[in-house]
């Protein structure tokens, strides 16, 4: 039973915010100030989830998706393909104000910022994770659910993903299939089987590696080299086997650029490089601070660490060391910093690690974050070891989606 619904501010996540019968609705498929037909998906005690199925009063932000796997009931990649570019970009922004408004009472009144590379917001995804139906079918997963939807395009997928053509043969035996192309024009496949499943790997083209997943982090080389080369400024990146990079082709020069802006590096100091992956700050904290400096990075993946070291190998200044930001700073005896970065995922840092790092000394942090939410959490925690915000920039690096990626700088009050 479809229930109607005024519409009213977006919520993080992907949802709109409505009432009914005294109770919130977080809604898909809406925006702000429309008037729609709802259908309930999900109860529980505190809330009701819904998907707006019609249309009665439409926003002027509204407009046709372009994919037609997007909707009530369809893919769940996508969260915001019926809203204009810009008005997708207004939203997050009132999500990222929202959530340091209301967890760590900060007004920030900034704009979520395009990156270059996608400027109709499609064709950016250049590592797309694909399910695998029972017929060995790809496709992706319904919203909150397990369920597969067949998809035989991608819209926001990089149009090299398209040209490797995965979606269109038969992945029978596996669980998933990512398909991930660099900027250099690397190609490779990570099949995934089912336990105690062989994949039988359909034919690609010979320039695309394919590698199996063989869980906790290792990978088999099945065909091809073991990794992807990255390209940013005039330095390359080798990324082995599935290894986290950064899915927009224009998010990590963004990235790089604003954390050297607002890291302010200098030569001689002495640096941190935290959740550090393969490198991509680190190699520009240790240009910056040169031979009188240190950078240190540390970061959980052991192949990520080699990565690093191999990629950074003409600077030494800067080391690293495989470890968990939790108890590595205490294991390798680390006291002191004058500057540190930090790129945590999802989860954030944590009382325990700003804690930690508040404890340092270092005159700033910069706070790489893909969540509001939880970036919000940790900076009120930082708040009462005397760091405040002096800025703070956020990206549309996922166009479509709800995501948005931020980069936080914490200034110290007491040096």
């Amino acid at each position: 039973m479809a229930i109607e619904l005024n519409v009213g501010p977006v919520a993080h996540g992907g949802w709109c915010v409505a009432r009914h019968d005294n109770r919130v609705i977080f809604v898909r498929h809406a925006l702000p100030g429309e008037r729609v037909l709802a259908e309930i998906t999900e109860e529980t005690s505190r809330f009701l989830r819904a998907d707006a199925v019609e249309i009665l009063d439409p926003s002027p932000d509204r407009v046709t998706p372009p994919c037609p796997f997007a909707g009530p009931g369809r893919c769940g990649g996508c969260d915001w393909q019926h809203a204009s570019l810009d008005a997708q970009r207004l939203l997050k922004s009132e999500v990222v104000a929202e959530q340091l408004r209301r967890l760590a009472g900060i007004e920030w009144k900034g704009i979520v910022e395009e990156v270059p590379g996608a400027p109709d917001g499609l064709g950016w995804r250049t590592r797309v994770q694909f399910a695998v139906d029972r017929e060995g079918v790809l496709g992706l997963r319904r919203h909150r659910s397990h369920d597969v939807e067949p998809v035989d395009a991608c819209l926001i997928a990089h149009p090299e993903v398209e040209n490797v053509g995965a979606e269109v043969m038969n992945w029978r035996n596996a669980s998933s299939v990512e398909v991930i192309v660099s900027n250099t024009g690397d190609q490779a496949v990570v099949v995934a089987p089912k336990p105690r499943r062989t994949v039988a790997v359909p034919d690609l083209d010979t320039s695309v590696a394919v590698f199996v997943d063989e869980g906790r982090g290792h990978t088999r080389v099945v065909h091809g080299r073991n990794h992807l080369v990255e390209r940013v400024g005039e330095r390359d990146f080798q990324v082995t086997g599935s290894g986290f990079w950064q899915v927009h082709p224009g998010a990590a020069a963004t990235l790089l650029a604003t954390v050297m802006e607002f890291a302010a590096p200098q030569p001689g100091e002495w640096a941190l490089d935290l959740y550090c992956g393969v490198g991509l700050f680190a190699a520009g904290l240790a240009k910056a601070v040169g031979p009188e400096g240190a950078v240190f990075g540390i970061e959980s993946e052991s192949v990520a660490v080699r990565d690093a070291e191999r990629n950074l190998r003409d600077l030494p200044q800067a080391r690293f060391a495989r470890g968990r930001v939790e108890n590595a700073l205490d294991h390798f005896g680390i006291e002191r910093a004058d500057l540190v970065v930090v790129d945590p995922p999802r989860a954030g840092l944590g009382r325990e690690v700003v804690d930690r790092l508040s404890a340092l000394g270092a005159s700033r942090i910069v706070y790489v974050s893909c969540d509001p939410a939880t970036l919000a959490r940790d900076l009120a925690w930082f708040g009462d070891h005397d760091y405040h915000l002096a800025d703070l920039r956020a990206f549309d690096a996922f166009p479509m989606t709800h995501h948005v990626e931020c980069v936080a700088l914490l200034v110290s009050d007491s040096i």
